[in-house]
This record gives structure tokens, sequence and C-alpha cells, in this order.
């Protein structure tokens, strides 16, 4: 069995760490001294933050297009200044390829076609050279959209991708926000991105950022075509009319990608039971494995960064709201094809879901895996044998968006959260992909409006051990959950080959959870609860760790390990 989402930020393996969380909807931090009323007062709607990119960015959008009118007037404005004709550089350009004998019209698409230069500097050439703008606008549309298909599909060939690392890097730091929310906002947002014309924004950017945040290609094409006529309609109307058509056609683009914005978000309390404490009615085995269902998949990203030891996926799966599950259960995936030995399907595979039940765009319509390629190197070959690789792990990890996966459960309730005391701490204790039930607990209570979150008055406290900090998973989601509730989310990793623990060894996750056992063993006997999930090798470094430190403290571990078990305070599932 598996689990969950990245080690490292997403395309680790290219770019550097980037915070690819979706926007967290701000929750005051539960307090005794605050009241009901002042922590209502103190949530802010997700919209309000959305809106103010939007605007700033219609702000920013209309200065650049100011100083775009200053730059690219007409000629025949240009003329009544001084008789001597000044070549603006896209002229400049234009006059380079009209040398060679190219047609005018040739001319516009090459230069729309052209990286920081795009359709917003071919117009006013064309403009320049005397055609008229029901030619110009859509020659240099068609010319700017023309290596945006190419550029999305050569991306996904590795060897490429590290040669344009350094482009890729500046692409994702300008748009690591447009993955924020479901489907329809991201494209809002990338069409936004695209079409107004500022600096380091535009189609090969916003391409790039599409690619490194996963998106559909189909839905990266129809934004970035969108935004591509809208930055057409902006500088067309700036370079003919000035200044006032340029707000004017601003106005319309931000009327139109603002909509999504101010439709709200929509709370997450549509998936919750009555009361929403309540698992009585906990989903179990819906789907059997004679009867599997079939998910799409939205998107497979690689999680973990180049110096990692093998390679983990974060894959996303849309179940339309057909295949509901809870924060701690596990979906059974039945890989394609036959076993050789014996001709019968492959058996399924259980892989702990990464996401909470409404999903990583918040819509109950989707979940995650987190899932590590299973490979093995022959020391022979010296190289990965193909015919030892795992059957279900490399199935998922080589899925594009749109394969189909056959699909069981959701099964298991032994990782379910205590939600009917608000006041509950958690510890949760992984190893590698290990982390995904803990994802949804964290997003759960940290970055979604839940009633769990809006409730939650306890302490949640990660342990991760993994071997480097290529490894790391999910960091840059914990890092900003750390940084926004410092006092109930504690973070702890235990790197294998960076870290030594107190005798001088590798530090393992054992290890570092004895750094804290007096806290633990202290939070365990007020009532906290503590899981394990991650490779079973693990647990006899754990328990072994765990009886020497009961034994220092008089403690008899095996009646105190009962004690637990009794009281449902000990969850386990390794694999």
């Amino acid at each position: 069995k598996q689990s969950p989402f990245s080690a490292k930020p997403l395309i680790r393996d290219v770019i550097a760490q980037k915070s690819s969380v979706p926007t967290m909807n701000p929750r005051s931090m539960a307090s005794a001294s605050v009241t009901m009323e002042q922590q209502q007062q103190q949530n802010q709607p997700s919209k309000t933050r959305l809106l103010s990119k939007v605007v700033s960015k219609a702000a920013l959008g209309l200065c650049a297009l100011v100083l775009l009118q200053a730059g690219t007037a007409p000629a025949a404005y240009a003329a009544k200044a001084a008789p001597v004709e000044t070549l603006h550089t896209g002229q400049k350009v234009a006059k380079f390829f009209q040398s060679f004998g190219i047609p005018d019209l040739g001319v516009l698409a090459i230069i729309s076609a052209l990286p920081v230069v795009e359709l917003r500097g071919a117009i006013p050439v064309g403009i320049w050279m005397g055609l008229p703008l029901t030619t110009v606008l859509p020659i240099c549309i068609l010319g700017n959209m023309a290596p945006i298909l190419p550029i999305l599909l050569l991306l996904r060939n590795e060897s490429l991708k590290k040669l344009m690392s350094p482009i890729l890097k500046r692409a994702e730091a300008k748009t690591s926000e447009l993955g924020i929310g479901s489907l329809q906002r991201q494209w809002a947002s990338l069409a936004a991105f695209v079409g107004i014309p500022l600096p380091g924004t535009g189609a090969w950017t916003g391409a790039m950022g599409a690619f490194l945040l996963g998106m559909p290609t189909v839905v990266a094409l129809s934004a970035i075509f969108s935004g591509v006529v809208a930055a057409g309609g902006i500088v067309s109307a700036i370079t003919l009319a000035g200044k006032k058509g340029g707000i004017a056609a601003l106005a319309a683009l931000f009327v139109l990608t603002s909509i999504e914005f101010l439709k709200g978000d929509k709370k997450q309390d549509f998936l919750e039971a009555d009361p929403y404490w309540d698992q009585s009615e906990v989903p179990v085995n819906v789907y059997k494995n004679k009867a599997p269902f079939t998910g799409k998949v939205v998107s497979t990203k690689r999680i973990v960064g180049p110096k990692a030891t093998g390679e983990t996926c974060h894959i996303v799966i849309d179940h339309n709201g057909d295949f509901p599950y809870w924060e701690g259960q596990s979906w059974g995936v039945i890989p394609p094809g036959n076993r050789e030995k014996d001709g019968k399907p492959h058996s399924v595979r259980l892989y702990s879901i990464a996401s909470s039940r409404y999903g990583d765009d918040m819509t109950g319509k989707t979940g995650s895996l987190c899932v590590r390629r299973a490979t093995y190197w022959c020391p022979e070959l010296k190289a990965d044998d193909p015919a030892k690789k795992g059957i279900c792990s490399n199935f998922l990890c080589d899925t594009e968006p749109g394969a189909e996966v056959q699909m069981t459960g959701p099964a298991g309730k032994v990782m379910l959260m205590p939600e009917e005391d608000p006041a509950t701490d958690y510890i949760m204790v992984a190893t590698g992909t290990g982390i995904a039930p803990y994802r949804g607990f964290i997003r759960r209570l940290f970055v979604e409006e839940t009633p769990a979150a809006a409730a939650y008055k306890g302490q949640a406290w990660l342990f991760l051990g993994v071997a480097n900090s290529d490894a790391l998973l999910y960091d840059d989601e914990w890092q900003e959950v750390k940084e926004k509730y410092p006092e109930q989310f504690r973070l702890d990793y235990a790197l294998s080959r960076e870290q030594t623990n107190t005798k001088g060894g590798k530090m393992y996750i054992q290890d570092k959870v004895e750094e804290y056992s007096d806290e633990i063993f202290t939070k365990l006997e007020n009532g906290a609860h503590i899981y394990f999930c991650g490779l079973k090798g693990m647990m006899p470094g754990i328990q072994d760790m765990l009886k020497s430190v009961a034994e220092k403290k008089g403690i008899e571990y095996d009646e105190w390990l009962k004690g637990l078990k009794a009281k449902k305070q000990w969850h386990v599932e390794v694999y």
C-alpha cells in the first residue's frame, strides 16, 4: 500500500521550492479570551483576497498600458511631433525581418510568436505598417498562440525541462498563485495573467506556469487563448484610442475575470455529518473488486527533488462526487492488464488518500493520492530492472490527464480523526508516502472552512522521516500552516542522510520522536491520539524506543500500550 502528495515543492526536479498550497482562508486562533463573535469578525472571506489580487493587477496593468501608449503611439501622432521617424524596438525587429523579403503579415506573425514581445508588441507594429486592425489583430492572435501547444507538449520531456530550468524557475515565481481554488478559478486567473500586459506576463509565461501547476492542456490552451484575445483588445484600444480606450478595455477584462471570484468560495460544510463529528455513517467499501468505480486523472506531478531517493508523484483523480470518503481512509486501485503467472486480473493495491473529503480543488469531486514509483535496481545490470518494477505504482505515476483508473473502497476506519472533542491533540508520525492521511487531516483542520476547523482548539504535531531534504513531501504546505498557526501546528523532520541522532548515528523517525518523548507521553496521558503511517519496517524501531522510554519512567509498556488501544488513542496503518 502506498500514500500521499509530494516532498519539496512541485516539480522540485526542475525548480526551487515553491508554494502550491491553495490560499488558506484566515481563521482566528482559538483562545479562551476571545469570544465566538470576535472570532467571526476575524474570519475574512477568501473572495476578498482574490478580488484584491484582480484589482491590484488591473491597476498595475493600467499603469503599464499608459507607458505602453507613450512608447508605441501610432505613426500619425509621431509624424506630428517630429518630421524624422524614430523607430522603436518592435519596428526595428520588423525592418530586420522585412529585409529578408518576408511579407508584412508573415513579419507580424513572427513577432507575435516571439517570447517577451508577443502580441502586445506586434499590434503597434502592424498599425505602424499601415495595415487595418481587422487584419492585424487576428494575425497577431494566431501568431501569439502558435508556439503555445508545442511548449506545453515539449515541457513533458525531462531533458528539455532541465535545460529550461532557469526560465521555468522565473515562470514559476510569477505564476505560483494561478493554482488557487477550483479549475474554473484557475482558468480565470490564467486568462487574466495572460490578458493584462504587465512585464513578465503573457502567453509564454502563462503556458509554462500552467504546465508547472499541472493544469489540463485543454483548459490551459482555452485560458491562454482568451487572455491573448483580451490582451489584443487592450493593446489595440490603447494604440488607437489612447488612455480612454485602454481603460475601457481593461475594465472589460477586469469584469470578466472577476466573475468567478465575486461568486465567493463555497464553504466546506456540504459533505459534513450531522453533527460533523458523527462517524456512524462513514462510507466503507462502496465500490468492490467486481464492480469498481472508474475515476479520471486530473493531473500527475512529481513532487520530490532531483536528489530524492526515488520518484514520488501527487495524483489528482476526478470522481465527480460519486465516490465520497473521509480523511484517513484509503482507495483501492486495480492496475490494468493481467498477471503473467496465471493470466488473472491484477489484485487491488491500497493507497492512503492524500486530500480532505473536499479534494484539492475544494469541490468535493476529486481526491488525491501520493504514490512512490516502485523500482528494483539490478546490481548486475547496473540499472532498474523493468521486469521487477511495481505494476500499480508505475501505472499511476505514468498516468496523464484523462486516463481512467479502476478504483475500490473507500477502505478503513482506523485512521479517522475523533473530532467530538475539539481540544484533542493529534500526534502524526510518518515515513515517506505515509504522510498521505495527515495531509487530509491538516487541510481539514487548518486550510479549509470546515466545522472541524472552526471548532478546533488542540494541537497537531507532525513527524516525517525521509532520506534527505529533497525527499520531503508537502513541505511548502506545512511551512505555510506553521507560519499561520504556530501554536496549534508543530513540525519535525528526521532526515536520515543529513542529520545525526544524539548517539551520533543516522537520524531515523524513532530518534526524532524520542527527542520529545517526555512531552509525547504527557500528551498521551492527557488524551492525545497518536498515528503511525508508512512502511511496516518503521514500527519495530518505534515500539522499541517507546518501550525503552516507558521503562525509564517506571511504566509497564505492555499495559500502557493496552490502555492506549482500549481508549482508541493508538492508530497504526503500515504496509
